[in-house]
């Protein structure tokens, strides 16, 4: 029953359940393989662009997915409302080191420190 539930959160139901991978298309294979990571039980995630390859309602699915994942997840991704909903915590990995904040994406693209911080490891002027 859990195997079931879980297939339904990422859009798979009825016969979808039974197909078999050969058939199934990227976003599905995408959605198949983060359905096998949630039954597994990990305590963490590591993702890489993990929208790519899904539709609008399969990205939806899988972002109520993660907000209810209760172990940790590592993602890069560049859909911004994607990692505005998910992360509660960014890390960026500039040449020259890297900035470590523990807020919201948004608030991290709009605080003063943060650019101050991107400017100088980036070795940019900082602007006032």
């Amino acid at each position: 029953m859990r195997i079931h539930k879980i297939l339904n959160s990422l859009l798979f139901s009825g016969e979808e359940t039974q197909k078999s991978a050969k058939v199934l298309s990227g976003g599905e294979k995408v959605r198949c393989l983060l359905s096998r990571l949630m039954l597994e039980e990990g305590n963490a995630l590591v993702l890489d662009e993990p929208t790519s390859h899904l539709d609008l309602e399969s990205i939806t699915k899988l972002n109520e997915s993660l907000v209810e994942f209760p172990g940790y997840i590592f993602f890069t991704s560049s859909d911004h409302q994607f990692v505005q909903t998910i992360a509660n915590r960014i890390i960026e990995i500039t040449p020259n080191g890297i900035i470590d904040k523990l807020m919201p994406y948004d608030d991290y693209l709009r605080d003063p420190s943060v650019k101050e911080q991107r400017a100088l490891l980036y070795g940019q002027e900082v602007k006032a």
